[in-house]
């Protein structure tokens, strides 16, 4: 038997499919669907914040300033100055001098600026997945150190090479492989996968992987922790409007539907 939703998305269709001039992204009209009420299966959009609110106030992370030279694990080139990681991975942080006749300053200037070992930063997948005919997408309250508020309701998968390849010694990122192993698994459809810009006034050619990938209704999806929850793009859209609570690796992904 047809569920609402898919009643209605068919009616949908139907309806604005006339409109319609490209097939670039054939699910581009049931996100617009998506996108206008909510249609999650798990919580109301009330639950989410109070959820995120709580992840917030209950996390862990701590931060502390502290010199450069105080730095476990980071060098400091005594000649050049530039900064550098033990391993020689994640990234390094070095000098350049800029020239434009395009920019609202001078037409010269002179800063410090991040590069990336081997400029590609990571992967930064989302999940998307069918329950009862829905379309809902795995996200997580991460934490990172320089987070406004700590923590942020980021995609499945934000890890750069660095960390997928363990150089910090950790474990690998939960739902890795299945970004890894997109195209030879053949249960995955990937609707987006495409590199990504990031700040060029922060970091020197970094880009990043933004992959969406679809999995069957069916397949076993299970979450390590209370961290991930399932949210429905009507609700990541309505947290866009809260203080700095979707990263900008959500909103560089899902930009596109």
């Amino acid at each position: 038997m047809a569920s609402e939703y898919s009643i209605q998305l068919d009616k949908f269709k139907n309806s604005a499919h006339k409109y319609i001039e490209s097939d670039v992204y054939p699910h581009a009209l049931e996100s617009f669907f998506e996108s206008m009420n909510d249609w999650s299966k798990f919580h109301t959009l009330e639950e989410v914040k109070s959820w995120f609110i709580n992840k917030r106030a209950s996390s862990s992370l701590i931060i502390e300033n502290i010199s450069l030279s105080q730095m476990k694990g980071w060098n400091i080139d005594p000649e050049t100055g530039n900064i550098s990681h033990e391993s020689g991975d994640f990234f390094t942080i070095h000098g350049i001098r800029v020239s434009s006749k395009n920019r609202e300053v001078a037409a010269t200037w002179d800063q410090p600026i991040l590069e990336q070992v081997g400029y590609d930063g990571g992967l930064l997948g989302i999940i998307k997945k069918n329950f009862d005919g829905i379309p809902h997408y795995l996200c997580e309250a991460k934490e990172e150190p320089g987070n406004y508020g700590k923590s942020q309701i980021s995609p499945t998968l934000q890890a750069t090479f660095a960390n997928l390849n363990q150089a910090h010694g950790g474990r690998k990122p939960h739902f890795s492989e299945l970004f890894i192993n997109r195209n030879s698994n053949s249960e995955v459809a990937v609707l987006f996968d495409s590199w990504l810009a990031e700040d060029g006034g922060r970091f020197h050619l970094k880009r990043n992987r933004g992959i969406l990938l679809k999995v069957p209704e069916d397949y076993n999806i299970e979450l390590p922790n209370d961290n991930f929850i399932w949210l429905s793009l009507y609700q990541i859209k309505q947290l866009l409007k809260e203080d700095a609570w979707i990263n900008p690796h959500i909103r560089g992904i899902l930009a596109h539907v």
